[in-house]
């Protein structure tokens, strides 16, 4: 028992040592623009522009949900216009940055973690370096640019959408008119509502493609090993995403 507590606190260590290795590589790295500028144009489009339909997908589901069960709590109650501050407040500050980020960890973390385990099971990290490639600058800042980047973007188109199906939702369904959905919107709006949401997604952003760059080039044991790493990117991405909400909803207090 004691052995395998040593064992686990030793791994822990080692692995604490490699994400800060890692990270270091990685500051390193950014000076080598020559390098990085051009993979991350190529990044930005597959992970914010190649995102965009299932992204939107979700954000406009929600939005007609959080309209339809805002009228079902609130009929009877309060005025109905408070739908539109019900919509607008959930998309910008929680379900808009949240589930965007949740679906982009399961397709982008995975498509990241893939990719580059199967090219260092393949040995082709090892020939970049042969090159004098840095894999941090060629590989890894790119794509963590694009996701710290992109992925507020992602999430601003998909708080609107969100917002235009529960305003749709509100007059088809609930009989809301648009004057008061917009009453509602507008009634507990604040700027910070807006920055605030798109800082939690640009921090979502950069843990999912984090996390995919460092258990995909952590890779090993060959196509077991880049499915097993594709598993981890996708689980733990989504962990840290909900632990990063509740530290932000700490912030916004």
């Amino acid at each position: 028992m004691i052995d395998r507590i040593g064992r686990y606190a030793i791994d822990r260590v080692h692995a604490a040592g490699r994400l800060g290795h890692f990270l270091a590589d990685l500051v390193r790295a950014v000076p080598d623009v020559a390098t990085w500028r051009g993979p991350l144009v190529v990044q930005m489009r597959r992970i914010g522009v190649d995102s965009l339909p299932v992204a939107l997908f979700i954000a406009a589901f929600t939005g007609v949900v959080l309209a339809l069960q805002a009228s079902y709590t609130f009929t009877g109650t309060v005025p109905l216009y408070i739908v539109g501050t019900v919509v607008g407040k959930t998309m910008m500050l929680e379900l808009g940055p949240v589930l965007t980020g949740l679906a982009l960890a399961g397709r982008v973390g995975a498509s990241v973690a893939a990719e580059l385990g199967t090219m260092r099971v393949t040995e082709q990290v090892d020939a970049l370096e042969t090159l004098a490639y840095d894999p941090q600058a060629y590989l890894v800042l790119p794509r963590v640019l694009a996701g710290t980047v992109m992925v507020p973007l992602v999430v601003a188109l998909g708080i609107v959408v969100g917002i235009i199906t529960g305003w749709l939702t509100s007059l088809s369904l609930i009989h809301l008119s648009t004057p008061e959905f917009v009453k509602g919107l507008k009634l507990l709006y604040q700027f910070k509502d807006t920055w605030f949401g798109l800082a939690k997604s640009a921090s979502f952003g950069m843990t999912i493609t984090l996390v995919g760059c460092l258990l995909g080039l952590s890779t090993w044991g060959g196509a077991e090993g880049v499915g097993r790493s594709t598993t981890r990117a996708v689980v733990i991405s989504a962990m840290l995403i909900l632990m990063l909400d509740a530290f932000w909803a700490v912030v916004l207090l």
